[in-house]
């Protein structure tokens, strides 16, 4: 059990001013220890919340949170503010629907000021907040906690651009740690470097843009980060405290842990730092396998990821084909940019990502990428529900905005037999751009086709029955629709279950099935309005077909964190809901109603 001795009666930041200095190093250690025991117990971000414990017990103790406005980037470090913020005992609670979330949220405190999880974006934030404290007379003070890794994307350095005019002042506590996932890349990790050097007087990036600066300070003295924050208070201009931590501090098994320093962790022993569960292989485990297959046989084929080499699987290719894998950085737009340039130099580059920051980029996909018809193709992790990172990390939105994006083709591959396939067919279109995206979930079984028609895979079909319901699934929701038949079909409907393989263009031989229907019900883990049933049932309508078209799918909201499988049974999909909405549709067309009781869809 951990001792909490000083850590129970910190249930505010006013508590933590009242503390004598000569006990925060007792503080500190007592928070690491209860960080390891409930991130162990829960999963979550470890190594980012052991990394700067000094430096937020320093920031609460020289700013008047929440009257002073504290924005974490990114916010997996937010932590330590939770805890020192009277949120100390919900962390039995952390990451479960109903519960603590892993980043900052509104609803939780209004100590939290922003709850998007997607990075740079903190110095936008405090920029916009601190022109709003001076326009609005308040006398409150910004301060944005942003790490090295976060500093790599563009939207960061926009923010400085405009911060340099010195209009407002801004405290930039940036922790850096040498790494975001993986070591931090490009000029500005060299640069940083450089200001870590002792004695260090060269040119200052910071200070060129406009920007005062103080550090290099040891992230892990409090006493140092207080006086470093005083002084920049003192200056009243935007200012950059440098701040040098360790990721994974005072917990052996992350600081030993080469890949990430635990970044991010499922339920481990916290005595081993071994999780005790034997699970199956993941889709990104698949997908690294299939990715450096590709790379063998496909020597034009060159891999990007956006800070995320190892969480997207691509370590096993960046090994075998180290001058064929780029790192950009957290710069999503950037990512697919180079990637066109890359098509039009005669490659054929993958992009990696994690569905839910292809929303970042979806103007660089559009203009940069699909305009000129080029060959790239794009990989979505971690696409639909993810379930305990919340809403900015659900990957619901990628469909909807794929959908828009002319000549676009986009895969969901249902099993791994499917993803390899899949993804060679990609590499070998030369026309255009393509999708791939699967979940954050183990690959399964394979789910065997029992019929092809003109690219379909017909999983299930009723013989000798009237063709009354044809079931639409995309990806992994291919088992549960699947399921749906069966059931159904015991009731003597017939029942056909098709997955299109390539959602997107919508194959006319689907609209053709679908004429062939009395109902059609399409089935997705992405968003119902905008997504891949909106572009069936616009098909369906553009050739006329009178079957009616209802689709399965997200609601247009943001999805609470929770667990996978109990959002997706909350919005209609597991197989027992699927059966219960087909019976529900084909007995509303048999009775002449022209849109479905309440109910039905959400």
């Amino acid at each position: 059990m951990t001792t909490t001795t000083l850590l129970s009666h910190i249930t505010s930041p006013q508590r933590l001013k009242e503390l004598p200095p000569e006990r925060l190093g007792t503080l500190a250690t007592e928070i690491r220890e209860f960080l390891i025991d409930k991130v162990c117990r829960a999963g979550g971000h470890l190594g980012p919340n052991l990394g700067v414990v000094e430096l937020t017990i320093a920031l609460h103790r020289v700013f008047d949170s929440p009257t002073d406005r504290i924005v974490f980037d990114t916010g997996h470090q937010s932590y330590v503010h939770k805890i020192l913020t009277g949120r100390h005992d919900d962390f039995d609670s952390l990451r479960t629907a109903g519960g603590l979330s892993g980043y900052p949220n509104q609803a939780e405190s209004p100590h939290d000021h922003v709850e998007n999880s997607h990075a740079s974006t903190a110095l936008s934030y405090a920029d916009g907040l601190a022109r709003a404290v001076r326009l609005r007379g308040e006398d409150s003070r910004v301060v944005a906690v942003i790490g090295d890794g976060a500093l790599t994307g563009g939207l960061a350095w926009e923010a400085m651009n405009n911060l340099g005019r010195g209009e407002h002042p801004v405290v930039i506590v940036l922790n850096d740690n040498g790494r975001s996932y993986e070591p931090t890349v490009g000029g500005l990790a060299d640069h940083l470097a450089e200001l870590r050097r002792p004695g260090s007087t060269g040119r200052n990036l910071f200070e060129d843009v406009g920007l005062a600066y103080l550090g290099p300070v040891d992230g892990h003295d409090t006493a140092a980060v207080e006086e470093a924050c005083r002084q920049a208070v003192r200056l009243c201009r935007p200012v950059v405290v440098h701040c040098v931590t360790e990721k994974g501090r005072g917990y052996s098994h992350a600081e030993q842990d080469v890949a990430d320093h635990m970044h991010g962790i499922g339920v481990i022993d916290p005595e081993t730092g071994r999780s005790s569960r034997k699970s199956a292989p993941t889709w990104t485990a698949v997908f690294g396998q299939e990715m450096a297959a590709i790379g063998a046989t496909h020597p034009e084929v060159v891999a990007l990821t956006a800070a995320m080499l190892r969480p997207v699987g691509l370590h096993a290719f960046a090994q075998r084909f180290p001058d064929r894998i780029v790192d950009v950085g957290i710069a999503e737009q950037h990512a697919m940019t180079s990637a066109a340039g890359l098509a039009m130099g005669g490659l054929h580059p993958v992009v990696c990502l994690y569905a839910t920051f292809l929303n970042r980029a979806i103007d660089q996909v559009l203009m940069d990428i699909a305009l000129h018809r080029l060959p790239v193709t794009i990989v979505l992790d971690r696409a639909g529900v993810t379930g305990p990172d919340g809403a900015s990390h659900h990957g619901m939105w990628d469909l909807a905005l794929l959908s828009a994006v002319p000549g676009m083709r986009v895969a969901a591959p249902r099993d791994s037999v499917q993803l390899a396939r899949q993804l060679s067919e990609a590499v070998a279109i030369t026309d255009g751009p393509t999708a791939l995206r699967f979940p954050k979930a183990a690959a399964g079984d394979e789910i065997a086709a029992v019929g092809t028609m003109d690219g379909l895979d017909i999983l299930h079909r009723s013989r000798s029955l009237p063709l009354d319901v044809l079931l639409v699934c995309t990806g992994v929701l291919a088992g549960p629709a699947k399921h749906a038949a069966e059931s159904i079909a015991e009731d003597g409907i017939g029942v056909t279950v098709v997955d299109p393989r390539w959602l997107l263009p919508v194959n006319p031989t689907l609209v053709h099935l679908a004429s062939r229907h009395r109902v059609v019900l399409t089935v997705e883990d992405g968003m119902r309005v905008g997504g891949f049933g909106s572009a069936v049932a616009q098909a369906c309508s553009d050739a006329r077909v009178s079957a009616p078209v209802r689709n399965l799918g997200l609601p247009r909201e943001f999805l609470d964190h929770g667990s996978r499988g109990a959002i997706l049974a909350e919005h209609g999909l597991t197989a027992e809901s699927i059966a219960a909405t087909a019976r529900a549709l084909l007995e509303a067309s048999t009775e002449g109603q022209t849109t479905p009781f309440e109910g039905i869809l959400r």
